[in-house]
């Protein structure tokens, strides 16, 4: 089976370090984590973990192991593989984008070969659903040693890899799973260019592909012999805001911007339909417990004129911005250029080349656009993106008050209290913090009618990026 991905000559095997679609979707062929979100409904579904419990106050978690599973260097997963993968990524030096959800990690211990024991330091009433994070693939030794050599317990192991450029995986003989791996060898092709992939696509080339660009997936629902396969889901773009630098460490000029953003022509023109509108917090109604009745932030050029004077800004601001960053990003970028012009912001949009920008451009320059797939739960997201000091808190806004709703919200069972919290937390994110965030994209990926058992997952594109694996070629098994 072939693939036509979006990816960068920067991308790392490393689990640790991975943006983007290249790396989760080429990760998933050869690592496991020890659970998976459920397609439909992103209960907890175990893979490396079997079973698990919790104390009462879900602080702490005995994770039982799958047995006889191996690596694929033949040595067995052992319970110190697994604790070792968990310290690595929470271990409050690592650079991971995981830290955020383990950050609650107390200590984590072996208990015999078969069973880990993690202990919290306030409880979380979600933790299976945090593991499943796709960076916490399970590695030999944790990956201390050699975090991108590519091993792990999946149901294909790693051949070539060409960074940037193509990635090969062939099966397992005698993987444990049978209901993943259909296919004898996944070949993954970086194609960045929107036309290029679609063209790949219909020649024949690769069998799927990701990121479709709206303004096509409408023309390609006609074509025979290509289906275009979009699901809703929480994955949303943002124009971010660093709130510690200059000039964005300014309230009035992030609420400026907020306003000066048409967020319904950007679904229209940019979506083609294929979203909904956002309203600054990162939390649709495809996650359980969405917040309910926020008044919706609508394009108001008036009051984005006035925050903006009251700021005491002069001069434009600069927006960086690639296509790397999601599709139509340029093109989003120009038009909220426009609906600024219009109440009197100017917006200088620089254009960036596609290949470093996640290691060069974002999270480092004061404003740039960025894409950010679903998470299993409304933690998950917050823990990695929003609380203080967090690698990936990508507008680096800190609020204390913000950390101790999440942390309340963990361990809350009430559902009618816990759904408040989150409602205060999206508050809180929506009126204070640097991120702009405009639409919700449905995932837009297209495949051949060679393909079958694809499966429509909310909680993120390419099946949650396990299309290689779930989906075969041929009309049936």
């Amino acid at each position: 089976m072939s693939l036509g991905i979006t990816g960068s000559v920067t991308d790392r095997l490393d689990p640790a370090t991975w943006t983007g679609h290249a790396m989760p979707t080429f990760g998933k062929t050869w690592g496991e984590t020890l659970v998976e979100p459920d397609p439909v409904d992103k209960s907890p579904v175990p893979v490396l973990a079997e079973t698990w419990e919790a104390d009462e106050a879900a602080k702490i978690w005995t994770f039982t192991l799958r047995q006889g599973v191996t690596f694929h260097n033949g040595q067995p997963m052992t319970s110190e593989d697994v604790v070792k993968t968990l310290r690595r990524h929470s271990d409050e030096k690592s650079q991971s984008a995981a830290l955020g959800a383990l950050g609650d990690i107390a200590s984590i211990d072996a208990d015999g070969p078969g069973k880990v024991v993690v202990r919290l330091k306030s409880g979380n009433l979600d933790l299976p659903l945090l593991l499943s994070d796709y960076h916490l693939i399970i590695q030999p030794g944790g990956g201390v040693d050699k975090p991108d050599a590519g091993i792990g317990t999946g149901p294909y192991r790693v051949v070539s890899v060409e960074a940037g450029i193509k990635y090969v995986s062939e099966k397992v003989l005698g993987h444990w799973r049978e209901d993943v791996g259909h296919v004898d060898r996944i070949e993954m092709m970086i194609i960045n260019d929107d036309t290029a992939r679609l063209s790949a696509l219909r020649s024949g080339r690769v069998h799927m592909i990701n990121q479709v660009d709206p303004k096509t997936a409408k023309l390609l629902e006609r074509v025979g012999k290509v289906s275009v396969e979009n699901t809703q889901g929480g994955g949303h773009y943002t124009f971010s805001m660093r709130t510690d630098i200059a000039p964005f460490d300014n309230a009035d000029l992030r609420l400026a911007m907020k306003y000066a953003i048409d967020r319904s022509e950007l679904v229209e023109r940019i979506l083609q339909g294929y979203g909904t509108v956002g309203n600054d917090y990162p939390i649709n109604a495809t996650y359980p417990m969405a917040p309910e009745e926020i008044e919706q932030r609508g394009y108001d050029p008036e009051l984005a004129r006035r925050h903006f004077v009251k700021s005491g800004h002069k001069g434009p601001v600069t927006l960086h911005v690639s296509d790397a960053a999601f599709a139509g990003a340029v093109d989003a970028a120009v038009l909220f250029q426009a609906s600024a012009a219009r109440a009197g912001i100017e917006i200088d949009v620089q254009r960036v080349p596609a290949d470093g920008y996640w290691s060069d451009v974002w999270n480092k320059v004061p404003f740039s656009a960025s894409y950010w797939t679903s998470r299993p739960v409304q933690d998950h997201i917050y823990s990695t993106a929003y609380m203080s000091g967090l690698p990936w808190n990508e507008t680096h806004w800190s609020r204390p008050d913000f950390d101790d709703l999440v942390l309340a919200a963990r361990i809350e069972a009430d559902p009618v209290k816990r759904q408040k919290l989150f409602k205060d937390m999206a508050l809180m994110v929506r009126n204070e913090g640097g991120v702009i965030i405009p639409m919700f994209n449905d995932f837009i990926d297209a495949v051949s009618d060679e393909v079958g058992g694809y499966i429509k997952d909310t909680s993120g594109p390419l099946s949650n990026y396990f299309a290689p694996i779930r989906c075969w070629l041929g009309t049936s098994l």
